[in-house]
């Protein structure tokens, strides 16, 4: 009896759990990072790179997310997110570099933990989570000694997650979001032709956004 109890009370606490649907964009930036590497030559490079985001320029940054919330108020989501960096003129001028960009995207894909706090007031939630997940970035490189082009997806590290946020409901199962969310991206890529590129990438990005829960 008490085994048909206790899953009684797991089956129901996922059956009067919340589930959101959340599509996203907004601003995001990175920060410089080294950038090392090997080329198509077997020329060793070793710089820094100033990043550009250039969220509104397409193609767009955006993100898209699943959670599911359960009744103690913790959640967990899926979360992803296509970022992108461009290296800019000054730093491609120095490093001898063509392209140097990851802009369609840096695509982060994560699992995060969530807690939110909707007992803080009346209609505003706040929520924070962090998360672990990989870094699938889509590679365009080409330097101005070799004539071949790395024009290609590679799943190339792992990505970490941080995020704190607040939602407000503005009808039925619909509320809007903002939040503030951090990914620290590890990428090791293979360049076409030989060589390869490594650099990790800490993206930051103040986001707007709908959520549908159901």
């Amino acid at each position: 009896m008490q085994k048909f109890i206790f899953i009684f009370i797991m089956v129901s606490s996922v059956i009067f759990a919340e589930n959101v649907v959340s599509l996203y964009g907004g601003y995001q930036v990175a920060a410089d990072s080294k950038v090392k590497g090997v080329d198509q030559n077997g020329n060793a490079f070793n710089f820094t790179a100033q990043w550009e985001g250039k969220s509104f320029t397409p193609p767009l940054y955006y993100g898209l997310r699943f959670t599911h919330w359960y009744e103690n108020d913790w959640g967990v989501s899926l979360d992803f997110s296509h970022a992108k960096v461009y290296a800019d003129t000054s730093t491609l001028q120095k490093s001898g570099f063509e392209i140097l960009e990851f802009t369609d995207g840096l695509n982060i894909l994560t699992i995060n933990a969530l807690k939110r706090y909707p007992s803080i007031s009346h209609d505003w939630v706040l929520y924070w989570g962090v998360g672990v997940g990989v870094s699938i970035p889509h590679v365009e490189v080409k330097t101005t000694s070799n004539v071949l082009r790395t024009f290609e997806y590679q799943v190339a590290g792992f990505a970490f997650q941080g995020q704190v946020g607040i939602a407000y409901p503005i009808v039925d199962a619909w509320s809007l979001f903002t939040e503030l969310k951090i990914n620290h991206t590890i990428n090791d890529v293979d360049l076409y032709g030989g060589g390869n590129l490594q650099t990790n990438i800490t993206t930051s990005a103040v986001n707007f956004g709908v959520n549908y829960s159901f």
